[in-house]
């Protein structure tokens, strides 16, 4: 029997004009989401997803809000055909799309989160000198290696913030540090890539901005999930409000736990995983985790509509 987890990606997933095949196909929904979060944030958001440049997604404070939004919007349109999830989970900032669909946050209140810990962020990546990159190739301990002996080098902090794929790990950090680690995985034959991410993500630099995050955290009311839903801090699952509230508060200095987190959901017996939101990022991760799965993007119309039709079919 095919068990379905919707997956909802983060930050990096955001493009010029994320949201305009999805709005042709649903006007509506600018009004249910889009234009809601404008006047709730003061971002042109609608605009933004719709007809915005690049440039306008360099701020995490627009391209964060921008990729939950446009998640959301997704997963009512799967929704509105009758689909539902065995199990959800989001990476990273996608976390937050998958306790709103798992009812655990009401999508306001999310939204004004996701805005927050964006901007705290920034502020603390711009007050530290931050650089973020992901390294592909050397298995994770080689990146544990690397970073400890950046750290004892040059004296900075350098992390490892993220395990996406068994060959793919984020590290995270204070820049010349980062820059250390960068350049010896590369001497080492591994591929590089620089992050724009805003600031050092899910590493120890994010202490103080944790604490002020916590502050909302603890006024925002959690419910417990109405749909199984398993955590990217700790690769398990989250069966209780409680649980969903400790994991949000450690999430700002823990690393993306995602290569665990899919094979927790593969190991009850999720086999199809629907990417709800922009971009291509999670299948690739997930294709790469479980080869056999069978993944579903829904980044364009054409996509989603497809998604649509095979899960229809499955469920026959």
């Amino acid at each position: 029997m095919t068990r379905t987890a919707f997956v909802f990606p983060g930050q990096g997933s955001e493009c010029a004009g994320l949201g305009r095949e999805l709005l042709a196909l649903r006007p509506d929904l600018a009004d249910t989401y889009y234009r809601t979060a404008d006047d709730l944030l003061g971002i042109p958001l609608a605009r933004i997803c719709r007809d915005g440049s690049p440039r306008d997604f360099e701020d995490p404070a627009v391209a964060q809000p921008a990729v939950f939004l446009t998640s959301l919007a997704v997963l009512e349109v799967l929704r509105g055909e009758g689909l539902e999830p065995d199990a959800v989970a989001g990476h990273s900032l996608g976390e937050y799309a998958a306790l709103v669909a798992a009812g655990v946050l009401e999508w306001t209140e999310a939204l004004w989160l996701v805005r927050l810990r964006a901007e705290l962020v920034a502020t603390a990546g711009d007050r530290i000198g931050s650089a973020t990159v992901a390294v592909i190739g050397p298995p994770r301990s080689d990146l544990v290696r690397l970073c400890a002996e950046a750290r004892a080098a040059t004296g900075q902090v350098v992390e490892v913030a993220g395990d996406n794929e068994p060959r793919q790990t984020v590290v995270s950090g204070q820049a010349a540090a980062v820059e250390r680690v960068a350049r010896e995985a590369g001497a080492a034959g591994a591929r590089v890539e620089r992050l724009r991410t805003g600031g050092p993500f899910h590493s120890s630099l994010l202490g103080e901005a944790a604490a002020e995050f916590t502050e909302t955290l603890i006024a925002t009311e959690f419910r417990d999930p109405a749909v199984p839903l398993v955590s990217g801090v700790t690769g398990g699952w989250v069966t209780t409000a409680a649980e969903a509230a400790v994991t949000l508060r450690g999430q700002l200095t823990s690393p993306v736990r995602w290569t665990e987190a899919v094979a927790t959901l593969a190991g009850s017996g999720v086999d199809r995983y629907v990417e709800v939101g922009p971009g291509r990022v999670l299948s690739g991760l997930v294709r790469r985790i479980l080869p056999g799965a069978r993944v579903h993007p829904t980044c364009t119309a054409d996509r989603l509509l497809g998604a649509v039709d095979a899960l229809t079919a499955a469920t026959v």
